[in-house]
């Protein structure tokens, strides 16, 4: 994946992305799959696993080999169909929605048509516990669901190589990121909604309300997470006493410290101590996936 710098906003607002999974299947398609030009209004994953056949994505037809893995956005004009008689696609596949706020994800997100894994024996594994757990339908099965999706979309834009992002189709975009460039400037002043929303050309109200739904947090909250992010960084990589880092941020150290505590649950000392004896560079271990359900059962009905 290309390397892309973003605002600490474009990330927060990547975080409110929401994944929300129709039908996940394993199908051994028919001499009768296909579909003439269409415009589907959700996403798809193929995984094929056996056989023969295409695909065609706005105009570009694809045929895909056994290892490859299609995504299918929402939107985009779409045909398939087999090929050569009997040798059919088997495949995992499911149908899901993605937005962020108001926006399509793949409006956002521009990704290439299909890759090939790096580990497909995982993706198996992911695709069978997908499936399972769709089939379920309780409520612990519900975010099972969610977090695998997440994981097999994460594991997509991580091995591709033409992914690029596009704001520009966000409502406001360039706004937005105005203000938020004019809060990381002035962290240290007090900065008031009124200022802020003057800077986007909003009234107030309606500024609170966009900011919100972009951030999940409002104006004075966003600021304050802001000044604790870099207070953070200040107590961990600088040598600044606590009073000096209030005060670079344009707060009361009293004010300051319990803030801190109220958010992270640690004073700042406390804060510095710990980062210090555990080691600021520290990499977590990556989580991995070991087990799955005993029972799986491959679909035959559902020819999508």
């Amino acid at each position: 994946m290309k390397n892309m710098q973003h605002t600490n906003f474009w990330k927060k607002y990547m975080t409110n992305a929401q994944l929300d999974l129709s039908i996940a299947r394993y199908t051994k398609v028919p001499v009768t799959w296909a579909e003439g030009s269409y415009v589907p209004e959700f996403n798809k994953l193929y995984f094929i696993m056996e056989g023969e056949g295409f695909v065609k994505v706005n105009g570009k037809i694809y045929y895909p080999k056994p290892g490859d893995l299609y995504l299918l956005p929402a939107g985009s004009t779409q045909a398939y169909g087999t090929l050569n008689g009997h040798n059919t696609f088997g495949k995992y596949w499911c149908h899901f929605s993605s937005k962020v706020n108001d926006a399509h994800l793949f409006q956002i997100i521009h990704a290439p048509v299909f890759i090939q894994p790096d580990n497909p024996e995982l993706l198996i594994q992911k695709f069978k516990q997908l499936v399972f757990y769709s089939e379920k339908g309780d409520l612990s099965s519900s975010f099972r669901i969610h977090s695998i999706l997440f994981e097999i979309m994460a594991d997509f834009i991580e091995e591709s190589n033409e992914i690029y992002f596009n704001f520009r189709t966000v409502p406001s975009f360039e706004k937005m990121e105005k203000v938020l460039q004019y809060i990381e400037s002035y962290l240290h002043d007090s900065l008031s909604v009124e200022d802020l929303a003057r800077i986007a050309g909003f009234h107030p109200n309606y500024f609170i309300s966009v900011f919100k739904r972009y951030t999940g947090l409002s104006p004075i909250q966003f600021i304050n997470r802001q000044r604790m992010e870099r207070a953070k960084h200040l107590l961990v990589f600088t040598d600044q006493s606590v009073s000096g880092i209030a005060d670079s941020l344009g707060l009361e150290v009293s004010y300051f410290s319990r803030m801190f505590r109220e958010q992270l649950g640690f004073s700042p000392k406390n804060y510095r101590e710990m980062i210090s004896r555990s080691g600021a560079t520290s990499t977590p271990k990556k989580l991995r996936m070991d087990t799955e359900p005993d029972y799986f059962k491959d679909k035959t009905d559902l020819p999508e």
